[in-house]
This record gives structure tokens, C-alpha cells and sequence, in this order.
């Protein structure tokens, strides 16, 4: 098993090239299941969840190949509808392929999800959605059983809560379905609205894109002529490298970015003392003189995003006062703490709030990712901490970041990969 040293503490500087999104690459490569054509979709990350979802849609039949960011796939051959524990129990986005397969061969065998261990991210909505389409839904021997015979029907559905996975799964099952579906409470990250403005610009009607209620006209269950795309840049990466500025107190520049994708990212650095200069597709981290304490909720977009939330844990270490931290979204998504802990950092939990109080010093320490993001926070308390850093269980981390020792490395960290 493969771990991370980092020397600390360091300084950065340079520019860093941001990856495809790997959070919109999920969906957007299960929407290519409604299209009958071959597609050709650019600036693919190539992290380790691209790689198990293009794995399992080879296993339904498909053609997939992935080479220097490009990936061409074609699932005119798929010719099985289950998708088996095996590969679906490592990576929740695997549940995306359920609205696709049903719309579009009236039934489908999903293993139950699994993932990072960060919380409770039950798949109720989805099936209750599909339900309200007419499917009938069974729950057998850890499978999803899906059957709409006859085609799935448009329906008006409000969602409980915001779920993005869960839109965007019946964003794709109503493109294929008869008649109009209308989706209310639908979430709006960029992430789902590029995957709606895809359908849209591969001809399928669809109304309210970026809002939270969408009207769509299914095909009646013909698949769809659609048109090749490029995937949108990674906002949490981005936002990762710009913590990696700040906490290092060094100037970087970003480059293939959307700063307009991470306004609630840029409003709290800015907050802290830190300077962000946007361009069209670069933003310039300039650190704080001495940064400040951070008051910080996540939510759903656009407000601050529950992926950024352990990156600026570890910033708020080095800040002046106490910052509060408060998780309304995934209620085990405070694993990173006693691992911030062990490298000196002082941090109370209360529930669904932490509270970092700054300015103690951070050392170097043997650490343990315990998630995706969790596993970046850990990397950036690294490199300003004394000493040396291992951080062990880095799969979270290939599974979500490209390239991420070689990039830091490109930067000037000291960082390197080991085998344990």
C-alpha cells in the first residue's frame, strides 16, 4: 500500500494545471448509456473513480477506452443491465447508472452503493422518484431491482432534500421517459448543470437549468444522438491548491479554472486576510499577512461546499482566534479531526461544529486518511508542519485527485510517494 511523505514546513510557488472534474465526469459518463452513438468527451481525470465507473460500464458491454484525457466510449453493445457488488461497492457514483439502464431497457439489477465512509447518503430519493415514474423497485440480497416494462413515465417530483446524485440520476431517467417530468428542489452545482445543458444541446427539451425546478420532455425511450463534450475543471481540486497557497503562505496561480464555480470558496479565503486575483480561467492566490479566523456552514451550492470543509480545518489552524466549523450536510464528516490532532492542532467537537482555535504549532506525525477530502486537509497540515509527515491510506486520495504529489512536487513541496 502505497503512503505520503511530506518534509515541512515549505513554501510554494508557481502555476498548477487544474484536472476535469471528477464529480461531473461520474454522471457525465453515465449519461453516454442514453446515447447511441460513440462519444468523445475531453479533459477526463484520470483518478481511480473514472477508472472503476468505465470498468463496470465494460462489464455491461460498452466500449471504453481512456488515453491522455480523452476518453471514447460507445454502449450501443451493452447487453447486461446488472451491475455487481464488486465494482459498486467501492464507489457510491456507481448508483448513476440506475436511472440510465431502467429509462432506457426497462430493467436493471444495482448493487447498493458504497464509498467513502463519511455518512448516511441513502439512495431512498432516487427509488422514490422512480417510483413516482411508474418503475417498480425491490430491494433483494443487497440489489436494487428496477422494472418499468412499459417505460418509465413523466411525473411531477419534489425532492425531500437536495440530493445531487439523485438529480441527476432522474434528469437522465426522464430525458428517455414518455412525457413531461417536472423536478422540483433539484440541486444546482455546476456538476448538474453541465450535465443538463449536455442533453439540452443534444436536442432533448429542457427547461430551468442552473434553478431549482426542471421540466423535461423525455424521447419516448429512444436513445439520443449526442453531441461530444469537454468536462468542466475540478472546483474542489481547485479550491484544494488555493488552500495549499494560503496555508504555505505562498503565491500561486491556478490555470484552467472557473473562478465563477468558487465564489464561496474565494468570499472565505478573502475572508481570512487572502488576496484571490481572477481571470477568465486563472485565479492567483496571494497568502494573508497574518491570516484570520473563519466562520464556516456548509451547504448545497452555491453556498460552501461540504468537500472544502476539512482543507479549510487545517487552514484555520494557523489562524489567529477560534474559527467555527458547522457540518450540516454528512454527519461523520468530522473523521480528519483526531488526525489534525496528532500533528498538534487544536480543535473541539461538539456535535456538528468544530472549533479550531489557531496558532499552536504543528508537527510532524504518522496520520491516517480516513476520506477523499479528509485525506488532502492532511496533506496541507504537512506541509506546514515541522518535520516529517507520512499520511497513509492514500487510495482515498488517487480516487479524487490526479497527479497530486507531482503537482505539490511541481510547486516545491517536498513530498514523495512510498511504498509501505
Amino acid at each position: 500500500m502505497d503512503y505520503l511523505r511530506i518534509q515541512g514546513p515549505t513554501k510554494l510557488s508557481g502555476t498548477v494545471t487544474i484536472s476535469g472534474a471528477k464529480n461531473a465526469a461520474l454522471p457525465l459518463i453515465t449519461l453516454a448509456l442514453l446515447a447511441h452513438n460513440p462519444l468523445k468527451i475531453t479533459n477526463m481525470p484520470e483518478v481511480a473513480d473514472i477508472k472503476t465507473l468505465l470498468k463496470l460500464l465494460q462489464n455491461l458491454g460498452a466500449s471504453c477506452t481512456l488515453q491522455n484525457h480523452v476518453l471514447n466510449v460507445d454502449t450501443s453493445t451493452v447487453n447486461h443491465t446488472m451491475a455487481n457488488y464488486d465494482i459498486v461497492k467501492t464507489m457510491r457514483a456507481s448508483i448513476l447508472v440506475l436511472g440510465p439502464l431502467l429509462a432506457r431497457f426497462g430493467h436493471c439489477e444495482v448493487s447498493l452503493p458504497g464509498g467513502c465512509a463519511i455518512g448516511q447518503r441513502p439512495i431512498d430519493l432516487h427509488l422514490k422518484a422512480l417510483e413516482q415514474m411508474g418503475a417498480q423497485i425491490t430491494i433483494h440480497a443487497g440489489y436494487v431491482h428496477a422494472l418499468a416494462p412499459e417505460g418509465l413515465k413523466g411525473a411531477h417530483i419534489i425532492f425531500d432534500k437536495i440530493t445531487v446524485t439523485g438529480t441527476a440520476n432522474i434528469v437522465m431517467a426522464a430525458a428517455l421517459a414518455h412525457g413531461k417530468t417536472v423536478l422540483v428542489n433539484c440541486a444546482k452545482e455546476p456538476e448538474v448543470v453541465q450535465l443538463c445543458e449536455i442533453l439540452r444541446d443534444s436536442g432533448i427539451d429542457i427547461t430551468g437549468i442552473g434553478t431549482s425546478e426542471l421540466t423535461i420532455i423525455g424521447t419516448g425511450g429512444k436513445t439520443i444522438d449526442m453531441v461530444d463534450f469537454e468536462v468542466i475543471p475540478d472546483r474542489i481540486e481547485a479550491g484544494t491548491y488555493l488552500c495549499a497557497g494560503a496555508i504555505t503562505n505562498s503565491t500561486i496561480t491556478l490555470e484552467r479554472v472557473r473562478p465563477d464555480h468558487l465564489d464561496a470558496v474565494t468570499a472565505k479565503l478573502e475572508q481570512m486576510g487572502c488576496r484571490v486575483e481572477c481571470g477568465e480561467t486563472t485565479m492567483t492566490i496571494h497568502p494573508a499577512e497574518r491570516l484570520k479566523h473563519v466562520d464556516i456552514i456548509t451547504q448545497e451550492y452555491p453556498a460552501f461546499p461540504t468537500d472544502m470543509q476539512a482543507q479549510f480545518m487545517a487552514l484555520a489552524t494557523l489562524s489567529s482566534g477560534t474559527s467555527i466549523i458547522e457540518e450540516r450536510l454528512f454527519e461523520n464528516r468530522f473523521m480528519h479531526v483526531s488526525e489534525l490532532q496528532r500533528l498538534g492542532a487544536d480543535i473541539k467537537l461538539n456535535g456538528h461544529t468544530a472549533m479550531v482555535t489557531g496558532g499552536s504549532p504543528l508537527f510532524g506525525a504518522d496520520v491516517m486518511a480516513t476520506d477523499l477530502r479528509a485525506s488532502s486537509a492532511l496533506v496541507l497540515a504537512a506541509m506546514t508542519a515541522e518535520g516529517t509527515t507520512n499520511v497513509h491510506r492514500i487510495y482515498h486520495l488517487d480516487r479524487g485527485y490526479e497527479n497530486l504529489e507531482q503537482k505539490l512536487q511541481a510547486l516545491g513541496a517536498s513530498i514523495e510517494r512510498l511504498k509501505e
